[in-house]
């Protein structure tokens, strides 16, 4: 199968590439970079969502999901872009949202049975993801409907067949067009408790980050449900063999039941891990049981990897990514080490998440080589990171970024933890050690065979890992 152990790239169409000088990025846009994509030597792009939306949640409310935003294109430059990324060898993953839509969709006063409704006010206790009541008044009707999200996202009843129908030929709409696969939105929300039950009290922590508000429940009605194999089963009908990616966001321990109908779910424990390497460990300890894992350090939702571990860990944080087993996402701009901006002041989004969403840097340009126009986010600092810049330098967190991606077929598909001195995360690739050196000091290496690749300078085989280096030995 293709994307066993494929390099997925996340572009985040609106901070691309802008080329009609409106300051958001676009369809031409990202096929006009797509060589870039394609030099770094990843297999596949994944298009965060182009469809019509208000942008209540900046794409993730669809309005459509049978057309492109017009501040993107067309449907006819998304065919355009189609047939590109496949002459350049590169597949094309579309970001499918399953569990809501927009208040705006037709369907919301066209198909009212579409959704998950209640009289009388809210039937019980369960909060929205962003905090808040998961329940609002439809001023309209008169009811209260249902919105996992934000008010503006009101759920789809996935109890309904005729959702389930609609759903599957948006599904076909994209697969017909050509399209090799899928990333599914919060996939755990898609079915709730048919009795819309009370959610108790969390007795313990989550083991994955919440905000305060919503982690003060146990979720166990309003997600998860245990039919969702049938709404996942509906889904795998309708798109074949076309790549199902979940964004499944629960513990790797209650992840199983989703493979039995996607190819890959997100391994959200490693990705949520501090740069710990005990806590790393643990992470890859419960992940790696997981039948095909799909493997994330960054995204649209969180700070970036700079922000959040520090510069100084990037190139050690790259090669823990793309050397473990399985597919592998990487984020637009972290591959040339993109820090957060400040985001835009009021905010776009309400969650708070700008500053990771600020556009790609192209050149050392006062606009980054984004746009002709005024960014609609501000670019941070192209004149100190670009990828012009960094194509030309051995060096560079990009020519890091290439060699590792060009290395994953010699790792092979073995895997397993080895112990190492304190602050290094070590483990054995498939007659290969990688080692990350997690702390400010210099750390022991136990590899004795040739170094392969080294994070800083040149590899020396049983030379202290520098502080923050990682490495990659044979045997």
């Amino acid at each position: 199968m293709w994307w066993r152990d494929a390099v997925i790239y996340q572009v985040y169409p609106r901070s691309f590439q802008d080329t009609d000088g409106d300051g958001v990025g676009d369809l031409r846009g990202i096929e006009r970079r797509l060589d870039h994509v394609a030099a770094l030597g990843a297999d596949a792009v994944w298009l965060s969502p182009i469809y019509p939306s208000p942008l209540a949640d900046f794409g993730y409310d669809v309005a459509e999901f049978r057309d492109v935003d017009p501040v993107f294109g067309t449907l006819e430059h998304f065919d355009a872009l189609l047939t590109a990324a496949h002459e350049r060898g590169l597949r094309l993953l579309m970001d499918l949202v399953p569990c809501h839509t927009s208040i705006e969709h037709p369907w919301f006063r066209e198909r009212p049975d579409f959704y998950v409704w209640a009289d009388g006010g809210p039937p019980n206790n369960w909060v929205a993801t962003f905090g808040g009541p998961a329940w609002s008044l439809d001023p309209v009707s008169g009811r209260w409907y249902l919105h996992s999200f934000y008010p503006e996202q009101p759920d789809l009843d996935w109890r309904n067949p005729e959702v389930v129908a609609a759903m599957q030929e948006v599904v076909r709409f994209w697969v017909d067009r050509g399209v090799d696969g899928f990333r599914l939105d919060a996939l755990d929300r898609l079915v709730k408790d048919a009795e819309l039950r009370d959610d108790p009290p969390a007795r313990a922590p989550f083991a994955l980050p919440l905000l305060e508000e919503f982690g003060r429940l146990e979720h166990v009605h309003s997600s998860n449900a245990p039919e969702i194999g049938r709404a996942l089963e509906a889904l795998r009908e309708a798109a074949g063999d076309t790549l199902l990616v979940g964004e499944v966001y629960l513990p790797a321990a209650e992840v199983a039941p989703y493979l039995e109908h996607l190819d890959a779910a997100f391994a959200f424990e490693l990705f949520h891990s501090p740069w710990d390497a005990e806590r790393l460990q643990a992470a890859l300890s419960g992940a790696v049981e997981l039948d095909e894992p799909a493997w994330v350090l960054s995204n649209h939702d969180f700070p970036r990897l700079a922000t959040r571990f520090g510069p100084e860990n990037v190139r050690a944080a790259a090669t823990l990514l793309l050397t473990l087993p399985g597919m592998a996402f990487v984020y637009q701009g972290e591959e040339i080490g993109l820090e957060d901006g400040p985001g835009a002041d009021p905010p776009y989004d309400r969650a708070g998440r700008d500053g990771a969403r600020h556009p790609m840097q192209w050149d050392a340009g006062p606009a980054g080589g984004f746009s002709d126009g005024q960014a609609w986010l501000p670019v941070v600092d192209p004149a100190e990171r670009n990828v012009a810049a960094q194509s030309t330098d051995p060096d560079s967190l990009l020519a890091l970024y290439r060699a590792l991606i060009s290395l994953r077929p010699r790792l092979g598909r073995g895997f397993a933890l080895r112990e190492a001195a304190g602050g290094v995360l070590a483990y054995e690739r498939g007659g290969h050690l990688v080692e990350v050196n997690t702390t400010r000091e210099s750390r022991p290496s136990a590899a004795r065979g040739e170094v392969v690749l080294a994070t800083h300078g040149a590899p020396r085989s049983g030379a202290p890992l520098e502080p923050h280096e990682a490495r990659v030995s044979i045997g």
